[in-house]
């Protein structure tokens, strides 16, 4: 048996063997994937018993910050219970994943995950869902991958943003660099603007112990690499060049993001036209997918299990009028019970 790491020597650790181990008991495996002859290595959570069979395959994508396991936690139980195989990848320059190639674009990443979702022997993906930067590779998979991928959830991500927007001040800053500097912090400082920027209610005290031990297990690898694709993402970024997807959408946003401002969600709605919904979480920023994880995880899979939200709707309300009807069927015979009740008298 492993044994756990002192959360004396550092409580960021501990969390992390903490998420892997909800991961295991979960059902799911670690997966290590060498691509490219030995050039790429992709790290995937993955069912330890795939069914493709019976079981549709959901692929998660995680965002900055962290690797996919502080980002997907929440969501394992929920979606495995309603029917999904999961797999659930770190992209390249996060936790495992890595590549020895100089191509830092989101097509490269996405090529990336299919190919290991290819080598798992994963045909078929009922849909991607894509947190943020998570997203943007999400979405190119579906314009790249287009008969294998049924359905898309975008969550919080900016794909319809143009460089020229950060130039006009639709964000907190006005460069990319100073962009990099704040979505890989190296200092206490930097981390604390980063969770306030993302949080609608960030924990009102952080200190200066934790951020560093955090920045020390989570922030310290692959800095140049990860800066790299924020650069690649943005730089020349136009609406005009990108696709448009066909496959039904579903776009979840954080009413008070202040990463990526609602705007970029109509405008990407608009994009998407009527092929696509939006659904804006109230008291929600960035982060959405923490800070409403329940409310994010019952739009995704009311979307992903349901051809419609009228059909989902519909259901739902069966469920409801059928546990009412036995709740009611109950009642009575527990009424029939008691003499008061069904009308009859004690005797004298």
């Amino acid at each position: 048996m492993a044994l756990l790491p002192s959360p004396c020597l550092s409580f960021t650790a501990y969390r992390d063997w903490c998420y892997k181990r909800s991961f295991i008991s979960a059902g799911l495996r670690l997966t290590v994937l060498h691509l490219q002859a030995g050039q790429s290595t992709i790290c995937c959570w993955t069912p330890r018993h795939p069914d493709p069979q019976t079981r549709p395959s959901l692929v998660l994508l995680h965002g900055f910050g962290a690797n996919a396991n502080w980002q997907w936690s929440s969501y394992l139980r929920p979606l495995i219970n309603a029917g999904f195989d999961l797999y659930i990848p770190d992209l390249l320059f996060f936790g495992g994943s890595y590549t020895t190639r100089s191509d830092r674009s989101d097509t490269f990443q996405a090529e990336c995950v299919m190919a290991a979702m290819e080598a798992m022997g994963v045909n078929r993906i009922r849909a991607v869902v894509g947190v943020s930067y998570g997203g943007f590779v999400g979405y190119r998979i579906a314009a790249m991958f287009e008969a294998m991928v049924e359905k898309v959830v975008l969550i919080s991500a900016g794909v319809c943003l143009e460089e020229k927007d950060v130039r006009e001040g639709m964000f907190v800053v006005d460069d990319l660099e100073e962009a990099a500097n704040i979505l890989l912090p190296q200092t206490p400082e930097r981390l604390r603007q980063l969770i306030r920027l993302s949080h609608c209610r960030p924990p009102p005290a952080l200190p200066t112990c934790f951020l560093s031990d955090f920045i020390h297990v989570m922030c310290t690898d692959y800095v140049d690499e990860k800066r790299g694709l924020i650069f690649a993402l943005i730089r020349d970024r136009k609406l005009s060049d990108l696709p448009k997807i066909s496959q039904p959408t579903l776009i979840i946003w954080g009413e008070q993001d202040q990463i990526f401002p609602l705007e970029l969600g109509h405008r990407l709605k608009r994009h998407l036209e009527e092929n696509s919904q939006l659904e804006v979480i109230k008291n929600a920023g960035h982060a959405v997918n923490l800070e409403k994880s329940k409310e994010s995880c019952k739009l995704l899979k009311a979307f992903v299990l349901y051809s419609s939200k009228e059909e989902y709707n519909k259901r739902k309300a069966r469920k409801w009028y059928s546990a009412t009807k036995y709740a009611g069927e109950g009642a009575k015979k527990f009424a029939a019970r008691l003499p008061l009740l069904s009308g009859q008298r004690e005797k004298a």
